[in-house]
């Protein structure tokens, strides 16, 4: 009976145990290789196959810990599975190669082995643990956006390298002290300019804003480009087409919806009422009953053409829109690094204007969007946006949008000037009051 429960449920359980115990160094190689795979997956993808570090590229600080973290935890996993593979190497024999045959186990040949090896010395070979860990320790090294106010001072260099800062991101709440911040500002400065590679700092983090810059307004023109060529181009090779192969002349409708019904109709009372009115300055006898009723046919058939036109065209912009919402967004999906890239690059631009020009686009922008006259726009841009679609304009809804989507926007656009700008640069905030006054 003992030997029956042995054999049923306790050798099972031995045997995968050993069987596991066999294959550990096949499984600590294996488990390196992948780690090395994933190392250079995000080379070839983010950084064109160099090493992954901020001289190759151009993502902001937050990106760039992203990926330094990633990196650091592979290749902690390479390390601790190469030491697990030449533990478990050492320890092996020939009684456990045999061993390992009888149980069913083959391992990889020497040659694969050796193949895998080397390929992770490649891949790893390129980093230091210590430098990896050192980024991590000194943060500065890295390129941080600096306030708009020190920008504006006098006693700040444009892209200052690292040693100013570092005492930056400590944070404004954290600079306060017995001595006024700019004492310290100043002497932070002469540290700076005494320093033999502070020209090599700015040099370098030039570079960067460059790439950054060039990055983002390509991506800015490729958001733009990209819709719009999807949209003419769907709607007059894909959409066009069909919208015309399924068109029945004799059942559709002309007219999507009333408004284009009676603008078509009085269409034809102003042709009507202008050939009487020639008649009359001109002295000319009155038109005849029948040619009258010729000029309306022809002028009918003409108003009919033009709003068929019309229906289709909206029709077609309907379906060519949603094409163009899709490649947006399959563009926005693709492109989470430009993405990354172009948010710095606005806050650089944004955060770093005077205090005047950030009042005066604030000013602007909230006068265009929710000021006194903009429900005269937010009605003229909703109006074309249904005769785009041809769609009826209702008029409830587009009052019950203008009393709502205005008031939620200057609530943002308040919330925004009082949570980041008056933080980051109050002297902008006390600026655009002054001037809105």
């Amino acid at each position: 009976m003992k030997n029956t429960v042995f054999k049923q449920k306790i050798y099972p359980f031995l045997l995968a145990a050993y069987r596991w115990y066999l294959l550990t160094p096949e499984r600590s190689l294996e488990a390196a290789y992948q780690a090395a795979i994933k190392i250079q997956g995000i080379e070839e993808k983010h950084f064109h196959g160099n090493k992954i570090d901020a001289e190759s590229t151009t993502y902001s600080s937050s990106v760039m810990d992203y990926f330094e973290t990633d990196l650091q935890k592979l290749l902690k996993t390479v390390q601790m599975r190469l030491t697990e593979f030449k533990a478990s190497q050492w320890l092996a024999n020939e009684s456990k190669q045999k061993a390992a045959m009888k149980v069913g186990i083959e391992y990889s040949s020497p040659a694969l082995i050796l193949e895998k090896l080397e390929f992770i010395d490649q891949v790893t070979s390129k980093y230091n643990n210590n430098d990896i860990y050192k980024n991590y320790e000194n943060p500065s090294s890295q390129p941080v956006k600096v306030p708009a106010d020190l920008v504006n001072s006098q006693s700040f260099t444009p892209e200052t390298p690292s040693k100013f800062n570092q005492n930056i991101r400590k944070g404004k709440a954290n600079t306060t002290g017995i001595l006024p911040r700019s004492i310290f500002n100043t002497i932070t400065r002469l540290q700076v300019e005494l320093d033999p590679g502070s020209e090599q700092d700015i040099v370098k983090n030039f570079r960067q804003a460059q790439k950054r810059s060039i990055i983002s307004i390509r991506f800015i023109l490729l958001l733009i480009i990209v819709p719009l060529l999807t949209h003419q181009i769907s709607k007059a090779v894909i959409v066009g087409p069909l919208v015309e192969h399924f068109h029945n002349q004799e059942k559709v409708e002309i007219f999507l919806n009333e408004e284009m019904e009676e603008e078509g109709l009085l269409k034809l009372q102003r042709f009507e009422e202008r050939i009487k009115f020639e008649a009359l300055i001109t002295n000319a006898p009155p038109l005849g009953s029948e040619e009258l009723e010729k000029k309306m046919k022809e002028k009918a058939e003409e108003v009919k053409e033009e709003f068929r036109q019309e229906s289709d065209n909206a029709i077609k912009n309907v379906f060519a829109d949603i094409c163009a919402v899709i490649s947006f967004t399959v563009l926005l999906l693709m492109s989470k690094s430009s993405i990354a890239v172009l948010k710095e690059f606005i806050d650089n631009v944004v955060y770093g204007l005077s205090d005047s020009a950030k009042a005066f686009i604030i000013i602007l922008f909230t006068d265009v969007f929710v000021g006194f006259h903009s429900p005269h726009g937010w009605e003229v841009l909703l109006e074309g946006i249904s005769r785009h679609w041809g769609l009826p304009a209702n008029r409830d809804f587009i009052f019950l949008f203008i009393a709502t989507f205005p008031v939620i926007l200057d609530t943002i656009f308040k919330y925004w000037i009082f949570r980041y700008l008056n933080r980051i640069s109050p002297s902008a905030v006390a600026t655009y009051r002054n001037m809105n006054e």
